[in-house]
């Protein structure tokens, strides 16, 4: 699958031509449509094999369309995609993209204990590590399961030599959300007796209406909102002088995926709404309107 060439400008756009504009951060969550959180009692881990993997072909395909509109960006990987399809790690890793973690199997942080956590993101650092022959410094929770029940996630990260993560949504959610937490870079588990400032939380975008936060970062609100709703929302972004941090997944890509039944309303919107080409379209229109690189570089001067 690739991006027909009759989509790409034949000449730069005004984001290209702006080399003063800002430049926001790109990622994409890597787990197959049958690993979300959504899906958990309806497919558990020991059914997976059950179903048909379509990742590595999904993934594949951002790849195209990143290459085509040469944007670089972070991968968020889970290390049981990693472990079944290495060469996909290396791909990613050859066209320049960078590498991070994002747990083993997508149990989100609240249902491990403190051991449990400490062993996955240990392990799924080394095989990515191993796989991709790059130093993995990144991190999302999946599922954004990083609030204020499991903050103590943030120091077994850095213990684990990971210095930046990007694991919490400053909105109320029904399955994720610190709303409280700021909307941009910092150290919540800075030491302020010390220089020590610990592991740098990089939140997912948000724009303020009347007062009301309004997630805007990507994922299920970017395939509900009228896109140009979202490009407002990006703009004043950057109108504070701040970068944006989009996410996305593989699977959003792929309408024929398999579908699973018996779905309440809720989660059967939010997993299946505009899939395919309504959210490549959208997508598309997003990499031409802004700058993006990959996060280690968008926040580099505050990864230490």
């Amino acid at each position: 699958m690739s991006v027909p060439d009759s989509q790409i400008p034949s000449k730069p756009d005004s984001r290209i031509k702006n080399e003063s504009a800002m430049i926001n951060a790109m990622s994409v969550d890597v787990e197959d449509y049958f690993q979300v959180a959504a899906f958990e009692d309806h497919i558990p881990i020991e059914k997976w094999n059950d179903w048909p993997a379509r990742v590595d072909t999904n993934t594949d395909y951002m790849l195209d369309i990143f290459a085509k509109y040469d944007v670089k960006a972070t991968f968020f990987i889970l290390g049981c995609v990693a472990k079944s399809y290495p060469a996909l790690l290396r791909r990613i890793v050859d066209a320049g993209h960078e590498v991070a973690g994002h747990g083993m199997n997508h149990v989100r942080i609240f249902r491990q204990t403190p051991k449990e956590f400490m062993e996955d993101i240990v392990t799924s650092k080394k095989i990515l590590e191993d796989i991709g022959g790059k130093k993995v410094v990144g991190y999302r929770a999946p599922t954004y399961s990083i609030n204020q029940e499991t903050i103590w996630a943030l120091d077994l990260l850095y213990e684990a030599g990971y210095r930046y993560s990007s694991s919490i949504y400053p909105v109320y959610h029904d399955l994720y959300g610190m709303p409280d937490a700021p909307r941009f870079p910092y150290y919540p588990r800075q030491d302020n007796d010390s220089a020590q400032r610990g592991i740098l939380e990089i939140p997912i975008t948000t724009t303020v209406i009347a007062n009301r936060r309004i997630p805007c970062g990507g994922g299920g609100y970017f395939r509900l909102y009228p896109l140009a709703f979202t490009r407002w929302a990006w703009n004043r972004v950057n109108d504070e002088g701040q970068p944006g941090v989009f996410y996305c997944h593989p699977w959003e890509f792929d309408s024929y995926q398999p579908r699973v039944e018996n779905l309440d309303w809720k989660t059967r919107v939010r997993h299946y709404l505009n899939l395919g080409k309504k959210m490549e379209s959208r997508f598309k229109k997003m990499l031409l309107a802004y700058r993006w690189d990959r996060m280690d570089r968008v926040y580099g001067e505050l990864i230490k």
